[in-house]
């Protein structure tokens, strides 16, 4: 089977040429070994040292040259405004409180749906949009290689 021999980072491969690609959701695309099959049928095996992000736009490159794409699978998220930075700030410490999984875009924060969480949320003030989206959200700070792109040793 081949296997995976390399993580090129979104933006850092050649798109047009990839041989397949894989749709995973953002619990799917945290992985250390895992036996995959893209979409056109090319079966792989990622076996990496630890676990690790993969993001949407990576491309995975295999021991025979062929790359991978890696998908983000659209979730049903809810992103969350607020009227300023506080109050952002604010509703981001009640998710954190309740260990949520948090994507922070820009001036916004995205989870995925929770109809408690959403009331909560709106009680303390938020504006929630319902949506679709590839679902990418903060990794802790504990983990090793909170990026989860893993190259070559350099030493870490």
């Amino acid at each position: 089977m081949r296997r995976v021999s390399e993580i090129r980072p979104a933006g850092e491969w050649n798109g047009t040429t990839c041989a397949d690609q894989v749709v995973l959701d953002a619990d799917e695309r945290h992985r250390r070994r895992i036996a995959l099959t893209g979409e056109r049928g090319l079966t792989f095996l990622l076996d990496l040292p630890q676990a690790t992000v993969l993001h949407d736009g990576d491309g995975l490159l295999l021991d025979d040259g062929a790359i991978v794409r890696v998908v983000g699978r659209p979730e049903f998220l809810v992103e969350i405004a607020a009227a300023d930075a506080q109050a952002l700030a604010r509703l981001a410490w009640h998710l954190g409180n309740r260990h949520v999984e948090v994507q922070v875009i820009g001036e916004r924060l995205r989870i995925r749906r929770d109809h408690v969480l959403e009331a909560m949320l709106t009680r303390l003030g938020a504006r929630l949009t319902p949506l679709e989206a590839p679902f990418e959200p903060e990794r802790g700070a504990y983990e090793p290689h909170g990026h989860g792109h893993h190259h070559h040793d350099h030493g870490e």
